[in-house]
This record gives C-alpha cells, sequence and structure tokens, in this order.
C-alpha cells in the first residue's frame, strides 16, 4: 500500500516537473494571430474586425497592450517585441503551471489600430473558458491604461 502510494505521489511529482519545465519553443509558439488556425475550445482568437478600433498608432496599442501582459502574475514574454511588431507570452495557471500562450499584433486601420490575439493552451483539449476570460480582462485593463 505504501508503495502504491509513493508511486502515484512519483508520478504526480513528475507532471508536475514536466509541465513547468518543457521547453516553449518559440518557433512553434510565436505565430501570426492573423494566419493561426482556430484554437477550438483550447483558446480563443480575436481577429481586427471583432477588435475594438483605438485612437493609437500600432507600435502604441501594442506597448500599451504589453504593459497590461506583463503586469498579469505568472506571465512572461517568451518571442517578439513592440518593435517586431508581434509578442508572445507565456501566462501559467496558478497550482499546475499549466502554460497558455498568447500572441498579439496590432493591426493599422486609418488613424488608430485593432488587434490581432491568439490565445490557446498547450496541455489538453478544453481550456474551459479561461483564455477567453484572460483576454477580456486584459482588454478591460488596457482601455484603463489607455484613457
Amino acid at each position: 500500500m505504501k508503495a502504491t502510494l509513493a508511486l502515484i505521489v512519483l508520478l504526480l511529482a513528475a507532471a508536475m516537473a514536466y509541465v513547468r519545465l518543457a521547453p516553449s519553443d518559440p518557433d512553434v509558439w510565436h505565430v501570426d494571430p492573423l494566419k493561426a488556425p482556430d484554437p477550438g475550445d483550447g483558446g480563443v482568437r480575436l481577429l481586427p474586425d471583432d477588435s475594438k478600433l483605438y485612437a493609437l498608432p500600432p507600435a502604441s496599442l501594442l506597448a500599451a497592450f504589453d504593459r497590461v501582459a506583463r503586469e498579469e502574475p505568472r506571465t512572461d514574454r517568451l518571442a517578439g517585441s513592440v518593435e517586431d511588431g508581434q509578442i508572445t507570452y507565456v501566462a501559467r495557471s496558478l497550482v499546475w503551471g499549466f502554460p497558455d500562450y498568447i500572441t498579439v499584433t496590432a493591426v493599422p486601420e486609418g488613424d488608430g489600430a485593432r488587434l490581432a490575439v491568439y490565445s490557446r493552451l498547450r496541455f489538453g483539449r478544453g481550456d474551459m473558458g479561461v483564455n477567453r476570460k484572460r483576454l477580456d480582462r486584459w482588454l478591460h485593463r488596457l482601455d484603463a491604461v489607455i484613457q
């Protein structure tokens, strides 16, 4: 009985370590949100047609979004920059550290810009709306930062 329990604990610890320590390859995750496939139940994709028009140039909008994203706990930049015009972040869940990948770019429109965002999970099939809730929270904070 003790050996079985020890094996279960060891397997759980190994799974947690794998989830937290598995490398995140920018070549895999840093993709153009405009060309990315629909993430289905594992994320959310916001296209410019569905995005708010901001009265900012693309670089300023992306910089404001970057500020919001970097203030989020357990969120780090994986690839890209404001200067590159596209940024990918890794946001991890609190307990297990499951990674979600969020890629954003700003698309010019007239004197302003709209966002394109591609947010998806790495492990599993469904995210129970986590990516949508995070994106909605970040967009709400973005509005506060811009005003």
